[in-house]
């Protein structure tokens, strides 16, 4: 009878140690971006401008596996800190674009030492965090094809 029960233990969740590390990995970035006057979202966000530029919300979404509802606020902020520039496209209004601006750009050279300063916050070896990070990857793009 007991083994019935034995999926809900603790111990057997995957879902729990993902989440446990998740949100601990999001409070060791907190100073790193207190300083800089960020949220961990608002981060992400800039990280993905600054890799790939200027681009619409749905494609941005996309990257940070975020939907618009999620996203919306996080830009409005970016912008108000005149971060980013949010426009409506010539072709198509229904389209929302994003833009950096020179400030947004200036601010990833105060942002260029959190990864190596996170990385010493985990300890694991090169080639553990990247079997880790493909592991992931491999999860979410199953979520994101069942979708």
């Amino acid at each position: 009878m007991a083994e019935t029960y034995d999926a809900l233990k603790l111990e057997n969740q995957l879902c729990f140690p993902l989440y446990a590390c998740a949100k601990e990995v999001v409070r060791k970035y907190k100073p790193y971006l207190d300083s800089l006057d960020l949220t961990y979202t608002q981060y992400i966000t800039m990280i993905v401008l600054w890799e790939y530029g200027d681009m619409n919300v749905k494609e941005l979404g996309k990257y940070l596996f975020l939907d618009s509802g999620t996203l919306t606020p996080v830009l409005k902020t970016l912008e108000q800190k005149g971060y980013i520039t949010r426009t409506r496209d010539g072709d198509d209004e229904r389209v929302l674009d994003v833009a950096l601006t020179a400030e947004g750009m200036k601010l990833r050279e105060q942002a260029a030492d959190i990864p190596g300063k996170m990385g010493k916050c985990i300890n694991l070896s090169g080639d553990e965090a990247k079997q880790l990070y493909t592991l992931l990857y491999k999860v979410l793009v199953v979520f994101e094809e069942k979708e």
